[in-house]
């Protein structure tokens, strides 16, 4: 029970830290590409990572039987599903990316189904549908723009590559440091993206780096939403299953629709505090369900 809500209180975090997410990618990817923006924030993460890695003194080998395993994190996770996240984050609306990125807990539930072989129950099945209905009644369906569709698509390719990370990384023996993983994940990533990127650094106006809302959004999203945000949704898995683990990411939604209401003062109806409600019941299913 301990081990339950301790991972429930860093997948709550993690998705929380996300939701935050949201509101300073749109700033930046204003002047920083989606490509160029996850290779760089990988960068800030990746060298906070080892000054972390370093200080609490990891050890640094994996088992070869692990490598190809952390290869799938690095690429399907690290690499596609953030990339086409970001990109449908600046090409679509909130309440469109909102929607389709509350399908990943129901993926994961049927890749956990698939390949971990987890049982899955009719509390897990009844929790995906509770939170679904919360964030949907958070968004407002009416208000999608339904013309978007490159966004979406990107979006859902995001659910479904973050999706199976997440099952993923259950795959890998639970005493194996997050930190260690995290930062072999991401150097995977920063090595297939960086082709892609170098030859399009040019185009970024650098004088607008140097403004402090960039850098600024940079370092959020280098240090907290990537180094603390992977590590603490990594270690979150790995003290959960991968079905009931998902349930904690439709705190995402509701944490950047209430920073909306707070920081960018969006209207915000009746709607969000009832679905916030179920999504919270959704959550409390998960946590009070016996392993």
């Amino acid at each position: 029970m301990k081990n339950t809500l301790l991972g429930s209180l860093y997948l709550i975090l993690a998705s929380s830290i996300w939701g935050g997410m949201y509101v300073v990618v749109k700033v930046v990817v204003s002047v920083i590409p989606p490509l160029e923006l996850v290779w760089m924030r990988y960068i800030v993460a990746i060298v906070a990572l080892f000054i972390i890695g370093f200080i609490t003194r990891q050890k640094w080998r994996v088992e070869k039987r692990y490598f190809f395993i952390i290869l799938a994190i690095g690429i399907i996770g690290n690499a596609i599903s953030i990339v086409a996240q970001e990109t449908g984050t600046m090409l679509s609306t909130a309440q469109m990316g909102a929607i389709i990125t509350s399908s990943t807990p129901a993926f994961m539930v049927i890749f956990a189904r698939f390949i971990l072989k987890e049982r899955l129950t009719l509390k897990k099945g009844f929790s995906v549908c509770l939170a679904t209905i919360g964030v949907i009644l958070i968004v407002g369906i009416g208000n999608v723009d339904l013309s978007i569709k490159l966004g979406g698509i990107s979006l859902l390719i995001a659910a479904l590559t973050w999706a199976l990370m997440s099952v993923l990384v259950k795959m890998l023996p639970s005493d194996y440091s997050q930190i260690v993983v995290t930062i072999y994940s991401i150097l995977i990533a920063l090595f297939v993206l960086t082709p892609f990127v170098l030859p399009r650094l040019d185009e970024i106006n650098i004088a607008q780096l140097t403004h402090p809302t960039i850098w600024g959004g940079l370092l959020y999203l280098g240090v907290i939403s990537t180094a603390c945000g992977f590590l603490l949704w990594n270690r979150g898995l790995q003290m959960l299953n991968a079905s009931s683990g998902g349930i904690f990411f439709f705190f995402q939604p509701v944490v950047g629709t209430l920073l909306g209401w707070l920081i960018l003062e969006e209207t915000v109806g009746v709607t969000f505090w009832i679905g916030s409600i179920l999504i919270l019941i959704a959550v409390l299913f998960v946590i009070n369900e016996k392993k």
